[in-house]
């Protein structure tokens, strides 16, 4: 019998028991017998009875409010395809009275980050989803998260100490290591290359970062110890005539370095300079396909940009919190993004808002 079609008076026939019992099984109610309830879940075993979640959560008519903690971003960062990705998957479920805030905070500001999560906790919420900043601040957020009971997803960086109820984004580590794999296609015969970096008060802007130059290097250091890696830093939040006199004394004081690679979304900082100063025999490789990297690409100054499916990441993580605390679902704790590998040849072809 398929079980949208069985009704609550067939259970209770099937097992010989009253429809009010059967009722307070499904919504486990008390004051059921012992003998009632073996009887009521056999039936249920028998007939393959699903519970209809959705509508029972449509008839709870429950508000929900889910809060986005993220990174200041601007229009075209990665931030901004997760950005999308929430309110599409807000945007689904509306019907079912989920609503989402988005709280920013400024990255490297501790305080920034610290107002940020007292503003998540200003009215009602019942899930949130947060990008990781320092350890430490992270973790006094995700107490009193833990504390009060509200549900938590960690996007970009895994921290499982932390206990969240899921995690997307890419395992970083395999994702550096891939990297410098496909970049030693191409440059294995070179001497030197380049790594460009962005700092600000020394350190680099995530966790993900770090994870994916330790890959890198551990593949390096494995299979192409011979080649030089040279850094090169590009102030967060400097200008573009900064950035360029910058990488203009790089390249011109190493002639012989032909590939780059940076583990930011940054890679067309690099690209545009190249093409502007019309540099065709060197090329950076980069991550995700936000559009100024894309057209590098396309016009040939980055090589390769591996994608992380920012969009599918953001839609995923407010579909997990959905299901857990709206359907009191089971979910999936770990959710690792594919690692796509984009060229020239094939970057059209990429949707960024395809979650199938």
């Amino acid at each position: 019998m398929a079980f949208d079609k069985i009704r609550i008076k067939d259970i209770a026939l099937r097992a010989g028991v009253s429809v009010g019992t059967v009722d307070r099984v499904l919504h486990k109610r008390p004051n059921v017998s012992k003998s009632a309830l073996e009887k009521v879940e056999k039936a249920l075993n028998e007939m393959d009875y699903e519970p209809n979640v959705y509508a029972s959560a449509l008839a709870y008519n429950k508000d929900y409010t889910f809060v986005c903690v993220i990174p200041q971003h601007t229009s075209e960062a990665y931030w901004e395809e997760i950005e999308e990705g929430v309110q599409a998957a807000t945007k689904r479920h509306r019907d079912f009275h989920v609503s989402l805030r988005l709280v920013y905070y400024e990255r490297f500001n501790g305080d920034s980050f610290v107002d940020a999560t007292k503003e998540c906790f200003e009215g009602n919420v019942d899930g949130v989803i947060v990008v990781p900043a320092k350890l430490e601040l992270t973790r006094e957020f995700t107490d009193q998260l833990t504390e009060k009971n509200i549900p938590f997803i960690l996007l970009d960086s895994y921290l499982p100490d932390l206990k969240p109820l899921a995690f997307f984004g890419q395992d970083s580590f395999q994702s550096g290591y891939f990297a410098a794999r496909m970049m030693m296609l191409i440059a294995s015969k070179e001497q030197e290359i380049m790594l460009m970096k962005q700092l600000k008060d020394g350190h680099i802007g995530s966790k993900q970062q770090n994870n994916r130059e330790t890959g890198f290097r551990h593949y390096m250091r494995d299979h192409f110890p011979e080649i030089k890696i040279t850094e090169v830093n590009l102030p967060l939040g400097g200008t573009r005539e900064e950035y360029d006199q910058i990488l203009e004394n790089f390249f011109s004081t190493h002639p012989q370095v032909h590939h780059c690679i940076t583990f930011n979304s940054k890679a067309h900082l690099v690209g545009l300079f190249l093409l502007r100063t019309n540099r065709r025999n060197v090329q950076i490789m980069g991550y995700d396909m936000v559009p100024k990297n894309a057209e590098c690409v396309r016009q040939g100054s980055i090589s390769f940009l591996i994608a992380q499916h920012a969009y599918m990441q953001g839609y995923s993580c407010i579909e997990t919190l959905f299901q857990a605390i709206v359907l009191k679902k089971e979910v999936t704790p770990v959710n690792y993004m594919p690692i796509e590998l984009l060229t020239k040849e094939n970057i059209e072809f990429y949707r960024r808002t395809n979650i199938g």
